[in-house]
């Protein structure tokens, strides 16, 4: 059975791992740097998922409650979501989407947008498998200033 939790600090080296997996290399101190900037942060939860009794992580997912804008009301993003290769397609992540929306409801929020990157169609199979609906196609730019 799966358990949902709260991330710790301690659990930084793990992560790094997890995201390596979908091709975001980090030192183990940077994740853990930023990790702490997440855990000190009133807008922001990273939620794990681990085998009962285990401290493997299969799994997290990350939120944010976004402030109203002139063209949005204000929302809970989720800001990553990653599945360990050896945890996909086992529920692993439709229960971290469930604990974030539970984590929306909490913050007195009732919309969730995710951003789902063009080369990974299976994330966007998976997001429209449970209830999500594409509203658009964008790009991103960025910039070094």
């Amino acid at each position: 059975m799966t358990e949902i939790r709260p991330v710790r600090a301690a659990d930084a080296p793990r992560l790094t791992g997890l995201l390596a997996q979908l091709g975001y290399p980090g030192e183990p101190g940077a994740v853990a740097g930023r990790l702490l900037a997440v855990l000190s942060s009133a807008t922001q939860q990273v939620l794990i998922a681990t085998p009962a009794g285990d401290s493997r992580i299969d799994g997290y997912v990350g939120v944010e409650r976004r402030p109203p804008g002139l063209e949005q009301d204000e929302r809970v993003e989720i800001t990553g979501l990653v599945v360990d290769s050896a945890a996909r397609r086992s529920g692993v992540g439709r229960a971290l989407v469930r604990a974030a929306e539970q984590w929306a409801v909490q913050q007195g929020l009732h919309t969730i947008v995710v951003r789902s990157n063009v080369v990974r169609p299976e994330s966007h199979s998976f997001y429209e498998g449970i209830g999500y609906r594409r509203k658009s196609t964008s790009h991103t730019y960025r910039k070094k200033v």
